[in-house]
């Protein structure tokens, strides 16, 4: 598997990413992953729709409760051809309970706890902490990565207003 050393960090300091590195214009690689319920999820369950996948380390932490709460608000304003996807490695479980707890009703949370599926594909899984670096890809309707933001350091939040020009000009 591919390793990529420094690509972000956190508080300074330099870890590395697991997976190949995905690019605009690339097909988006299918993924795996767990929903609330438990059940399976594949990036194919969203075909037809504009879809951010948010990457986040762990919703549990400050940054990760932001920028999702920030999804959410933003995804009603988005339409429903736009669809956006927040990845941790948090357990279902969790997932479930953070939303309840923060209101978040319009983003769907999914856990690549299993097998981090989605973090190799997509180039994005830490390999010290086992974790997901801070990452947003969207795609078009027909599954084709536009737009791509590896937040250096991972305890900073992404450029919204970057992500959401890149997913207006696609709806």
């Amino acid at each position: 598997m591919r390793e990529r050393k420094g690509a972000v960090t956190m508080k300074g300091n330099p870890l590395t990413l697991l997976g190949n590195e995905v690019k605009i214009g690339d097909p988006a690689p299918d993924f795996t992953l767990l929903a609330n319920d438990l059940s399976e999820v594949k990036l194919l369950s969203y075909r037809g729709k504009v879809r951010i996948i948010s990457a986040v380390p762990s919703l549990d932490t400050p940054v990760c409760d932001a920028e999702t709460r920030r999804f959410n608000r933003e995804a009603s304003r988005l339409g429903p051809d736009v669809v956006i996807l927040t990845v941790s490695m948090d357990l279902p479980f969790a997932q479930k309970r953070w939303c309840g707890a923060a209101g978040v009703d319009k983003v769907v949370t999914l856990s690549d706890h299993r097998d981090a599926s989605f973090g190799k594909a997509y180039g994005v899984l830490i390999k010290e902490l086992r974790l997901l670096a801070r990452s947003i890809f969207v795609l078009d309707k027909e599954g084709v990565v536009r737009y791509v933001q590896l937040v250096r350091e991972v305890a900073d939040e992404p450029d919204y207003d970057e992500v959401l020009a890149g997913v207006k000009k696609l709806v």
